[in-house]
């Protein structure tokens, strides 16, 4: 990767690029003015948070904006003005010369055909291919995106892949008619760390390879770090600056590209000395590969804020020792967990032989890959899973057999937030009811009583009181998790549990409700068990880490131990595979992954 642009015309060029939505008989602006251009083997990152208008841009692009949509300026594509091209020359276009990544593979795939009848489809709809043609082609192209078994692949159902595989096989497609431009929109957002390395490992090896050019968009500031050459900041419609990647993120102008930067988590921020820690050279250190980089000394200066840091660091030492030797919260002695027999389907062992404490007031991480049981255990802790083997211990509660008096107390004393705030929010429901209803239901209050408890909590979320009249539907995501939340604290509970709450938020978001956790954790003193894959988050909030991989909890520890000095290969890999916001720094890891992987 370079800081200079690719020398020659721009294989993408955007001029003036301004998106209305005819909206009740209004236009409503999405995009203004929007310019920039992209050249052959160039990653242009386009950034901001969700309705910045970067995907609308992207999707004018395309020709896939709805009816009501008005799109004026210039698109140029290898030097050919796009306004000016008819329909059916577009439809060529898209697919062919430029094609697209989408988030979610899941929903981008037809679910009734196979990845290989899919991929033959593209080719066929493109070229003069035979179907044996087109059916080679294909397993080159599943070859090339390093699916271990490309024939299986091309066999497979969308639902019969894992979220890796098909984000590989949908890059497979989008790839297939040798693109001169990729446009890849929140290409790994939805996947674990360490599969979201390698499909960023991919992305990289592809872009060198077929030399195209890439519009990447995305609000993780460490995947552009990662993998892009230029950036643009969008805000409101607008782009706000543009830059080469170690410009933006090491001399920053404009202030929302300082906030936005200010507000990623960066994993190893500090020690319990308020110290900085290079995270990378700690792991160097730890794996025995001091070579595998050059460590610079002012990279380890303190910064200035570490010394908030170091405040909020004393303060979890603090509370450590007032937890030590109290009774647990939770406690999982060699717990085993099952999900149910289903049909024809056998029942399946999640968890095995896992142990785990969680003292009052105590914050404890819980990481892992997808399918490593970490929701698992969250679910079990809450009563929503049986546990077959071994003992499991709730707030006092012992929920080895399943007594239905035994998890009506229970629901008393654990609250959940969960991950996708609009799926877990009735839509019928006004937000003051959602909020109610468990206090409601348990009976702890009612009436008057109840309509300020609901307004208690809304000031305790930071949320206006008028909110408590609107739909979920007339909140931002920020908004609607802030309300989940506010659900979960409701009965006062001892242990919330936390599964994924933030991976579906923007970073300027993901940060303000990390903050309102820590405060509402602080002043409530509920224990928590905080579950993602997310390291960087976990590290703002812990006390403690566990990792789990394959149904067991192979490494916990403090969040010092186990960043500072991890002692399992595994949980080496997944340290080494978090993207950092820093291009220099992000080199180093991806070069100290890879010695780790040629390890193992």
């Amino acid at each position: 990767m370079t800081d200079t642009t690719a020398q020659g015309a721009p294989v993408l060029q955007v001029t003036d690029l301004s998106v209305d939505f005819a909206v009740d008989k209004k236009w409503i602006p999405a995009a203004i003015d929007v310019s920039f251009e992209v050249h052959a083997g160039e990653v242009l990152a386009i950034v901001g948070e969700s309705g910045s208008g970067k995907s609308v841009s992207s999707m004018a692009l395309l020709g896939l904006l709805p009816k009501n949509a008005r799109v004026t300026g210039s698109i140029k594509l290898m030097g050919h003005e796009m306004s000016e091209m008819s329909s059916s020359r577009v439809r060529e276009i898209r697919g062919n010369e430029i094609a697209m990544i989408f988030q979610e593979p899941m929903t981008a795939l037809n679910p009734v055909y196979t990845i290989g009848a899919q991929i033959v489809e593209a080719l066929r709809l493109h070229t003069m291919m035979s179907p044996t043609q087109a059916k080679d082609r294909a397993l080159e192209l599943l070859t090339m995106v390093e699916l271990p078994d490309p024939l299986k692949a091309f066999n497979s159902y969308p639902h019969q892949l894992s979220g890796g595989q098909r984000q590989r096989a949908m890059i497979a497609q989008s790839l297939s008619n040798d693109p001169v431009l990729l446009v890849a929109d929140e290409p790994t957002t939805a996947l674990d760390v360490t599969v979201q390395a390698e499909i960023l490992d991919l992305m990289r090896n592809l872009r060198d390879h077929l030399h195209s050019a890439v519009i990447l968009i995305t609000h993780d500031m460490g995947v552009v770090a990662d993998l892009s050459d230029r950036i643009a900041v969008m805000r409101r419609g607008l782009i706000v600056e543009t830059g080469t990647v170690r410009e933006i993120f090491s001399n920053p102008k404009h202030p929302y590209t300082q906030e936005l930067l200010a507000a990623v988590p960066h994993l190893g921020a500090a020690d319990s000395t308020g110290e900085e820690i290079d995270l990378t050279a700690a792991l160097a250190a730890a794996t025995g590969n001091e070579d595998a980089i050059a460590v610079d000394a002012e990279e380890l200066a303190r910064r200035e804020a570490a010394n908030k840091r170091a405040l909020e660091i004393a303060e979890r030492a603090q509370r450590a020792a007032e937890v030590e030797g109290t009774t647990p919260i939770l406690e999982l002695v060699d717990v085993a967990i099952e999900y149910p027999k289903q049909g024809r389907m056998p029942a399946f062992r999640a968890v095995e032989g896992a142990n785990l404490v969680i003292r009052p007031g105590e914050v404890v991480g819980l990481v892992g890959e997808s399918g490593s049981g970490k929701t698992t255990i969250g679910r079990a802790a809450v009563g929503l899973l049986p546990v077959v083997e071994g003992t499991l211990t709730v707030a006092g509660v012992e929920l080895t057999k399943r007594d239905p008096k035994k998890l009506r107390s229970l629901r008393r004393k654990v609250g959940m937030v969960f991950q996708d705030p609009s799926s877990s929010l009735n839509p019928r429901l006004p937000v003051g009811e959602s909020i109610g209803e468990p206090m409601f239901l348990a009976g702890v209050a009612k009436g008057d009583a109840l309509q300020k408890r609901i307004e208690e909590l809304l000031d305790q979320v930071q949320l206006p009181r008028s909110y408590r009249n609107r739909y979920p539907h007339e909140l931002s995501g920020g908004q609607k998790q802030r309300v989940g939340i506010a659900r979960a604290i409701s009965l006062s509970p001892e242990l919330l549990v936390a599964d994924e709450p933030t991976s579906a938020l923007d970073v300027s978001v993901q940060a303000t409700v990390l903050e309102l956790l820590q405060d509402l954790q602080s002043r409530l003193k509920f224990a928590c068990l905080f579950v993602t894959h997310d390291l960087a988050v976990v590290d703002v909030l812990a006390d403690r880490i566990a990792v789990m991989r394959r149904g067991a909890i192979v490494e916990q520890g403090t969040r010092d131990a186990i960043l500072r000095n991890p002692q399992q290969a595994y949980t080496q890999r997944l340290i080494a595979a978090v993207p950092l916001p820093d291009p220099d720094k992000q080199r180093e890891r991806r070069e100290l992954r890879a010695l780790l992987l040629d390890k193992s």
